[in-house]
């Protein structure tokens, strides 16, 4: 197996769709949303297996001081092979000089994000408002 990184914004419909629902994420339902969503992150590194898109991270940031992880997912048939960390320490290339990277994990998620240098906030909770659309 040879993952390929890329720095693109345009995927197909349906390789975001797979790879979405391929983690249970519902957003994957909504994959015409999630090409558009891509072209507008500041920051998409993609990981593909030849054809098959099988990781990526996407980031937001203000230009200058704050970036924001919004998505990080890798196909469950290629956990454990380095991938997610990759695209996390691409990310943190990039970002390198800014003051904060940002992300929001789930409780089960915060012992990779610890392993990739990231802290639990002593005083801060995530929050959100989530609708789903019709």
């Amino acid at each position: 197996m040879n993952i390929e990184y890329k720095v693109i914004h345009d995927f197909e419909c349906e390789d975001l769709e797979r790879l979405f629902l391929s983690v249970e994420w519902s957003s994957g339902h909504f994959p015409d949303k999630l090409a558009i969503a891509m072209k507008n992150f500041n920051t998409v590194y993609s990981a593909w297996d030849g054809t098959k898109l099988v990781g990526m991270i996407c980031v937001m940031d203000d230009g200058i001081m704050n970036a924001y992880v919004h998505y990080l997912l890798v196909d469950p048939d290629y956990h454990g092979k380095t991938i997610g960390r990759t695209l996390v320490n691409m990310v943190k290339e990039k970002y390198k000089d800014y003051m904060r990277i940002v992300v929001v994990a789930y409780d089960d998620e915060l012992h990779f994000y610890k392993a990739c240098g990231f802290e639990k906030s002593k005083n801060a909770s995530p929050m959100f408002i989530t609708s789903l659309w019709t």
